[in-house]
């Protein structure tokens, strides 16, 4: 019969459920069978047992608000939760095109938390990928959890089109490219490396765990050109929009128009710094771990720079320097001032700028600020 079935399959607690017509104790047993997929999705999604406990601690017997959505359907939240845990609530794809969000019909910032009552609506883009910075304020498991699976596939998918672009410069030497080479040849190549498919060999280019060199250089073997000689490898273009994988240096903050070059850093892609950076003078030595770059076009991405600005002391002057800054269209993210003397102070800016030529504006007008007396880039 179908009841010895259940209980053959499922236990003695399906069989006292198909039994039980209380429909209260129905929906109970319903919110448990839900909460126990929501655990083994969990466990799948974590990257070790000690990731799934602290997302099990935070779904247990929390504080909760009640939230709508725009159709009127209600959701069950933490305290403490925010409109990303609210999108993840809803569905996983939902929270990760999420880029924006309206509460009570009101434009709010995705950190906010939510109070009971609220109706949420989130606004999406099938381009919109989750921030690392939503970890710091989600407040459910199940965003957590999905945000950190969405960044890894991220890296992962940065990697590989990072590697490609490389592996194809490089190739590109001997008239090659990775469309080029025999299909044959690179399953025979990624077999022999034991790695599991050509994305994975490109994941490791990508990330510097393998030099992009000796990859195409073992995939070429003996291809020159006609004359026998190894053609010159241009650089690499940056367009800024690479992703995870190329990282612009603190230490020297290169803008488009700046000279530069990259280092490849084992598991963390590449670093690109200015040409004259302090560190690259020490970190450049492995040849093989340094490649040419220049910049590609960048539209209207801005660029973090520092500035050290020595200043008299008088009243106002910060705020002439961030004033400057905003009539130029450069973002003021970070100021801080030290006493140099009584009568003189330094000022550290930090702005964002879309290349050289702009920087240069912003730093021609503050020079005719009164009160500054020597501006310089760190």
């Amino acid at each position: 019969t179908q009841e010895m079935e259940d209980i053959a399959n499922h236990g003695v607690a399906e069989h006292w459920f198909y039994k039980n017509t209380n429909s209260r104790a129905q929906r109970a047993h319903n919110r448990a069978q839900q909460w126990i997929r929501e655990l083994v999705e969990m466990q799948k999604r974590s990257g070790n047992a000690m990731e799934f406990i602290n997302h099990v601690k935070h779904d247990l017997f929390p504080d909760e608000v009640y939230v709508f959505s725009p159709k009127g359907g209600v959701f069950s939240l933490p305290a403490g939760a925010t409109p990303i845990d609210f999108a993840y609530a809803v569905h996983t794809d939902i929270g990760n095109t999420c880029i924006a969000c309206r509460i009570n019909r009101r434009l709010a910032p995705l950190s906010q938390k939510l109070d009971s009552g609220d109706t949420i609506e989130i606004v999406t883009t099938a381009s919109a990928k989750p921030n690392m910075s939503w970890l710091n304020f989600v407040a459910t498991a199940k965003a957590s959890s999905n945000i950190r699976h969405a960044l890894k596939h991220q890296a992962t998918d940065d990697a590989v089109n990072l590697g490609r672009r490389l592996l194809n410069q490089e190739l590109g030497s001997n008239d090659l490219s990775l469309d080029t080479i025999d299909a044959q040849l690179l399953k025979h190549y990624v077999s022999q490396h034991k790695l599991t498919s050509l994305d994975a060999l490109l994941a490791e280019v990508g990330a510097g765990k393998r030099l992009a060199y000796i990859v195409a250089t073992a995939l070429s073997q003996d291809a020159t050109d006609e004359e026998g000689q190894t053609k010159a490898i241009g650089p690499m273009e940056i367009h800024g929009t690479e992703g995870v994988m190329i990282k612009y240096s603190r230490c020297c903050r290169p803008i488009p128009g700046d000279t530069i070059v990259g280092h490849l850093n084992a598991g963390h892609g590449i670093a690109v710094h200015r040409t004259f950076c302090n560190n690259m003078q020490d970190i450049g030595r492995d040849q093989d771990k340094t490649l040419a770059l220049v910049w590609a076009e960048t539209g209207d991405r801005d660029f973090d720079v520092c500035l050290e600005i020595e200043v008299s002391a008088s009243r106002g002057i910060i705020a002439s320097l961030a004033t400057s800054a905003a009539k130029d269209d450069a973002n003021v993210e970070k100021i801080d001032v030290n006493e140099k003397d009584a009568r003189l102070s330094v000022v550290n800016l930090e702005i964002s700028v879309h290349n050289r030529v702009h920087l240069a504006q912003v730093i021609k007008s503050m020079r005719k600020i009164a009160g500054v007396i020597r501006l310089n880039r760190t």
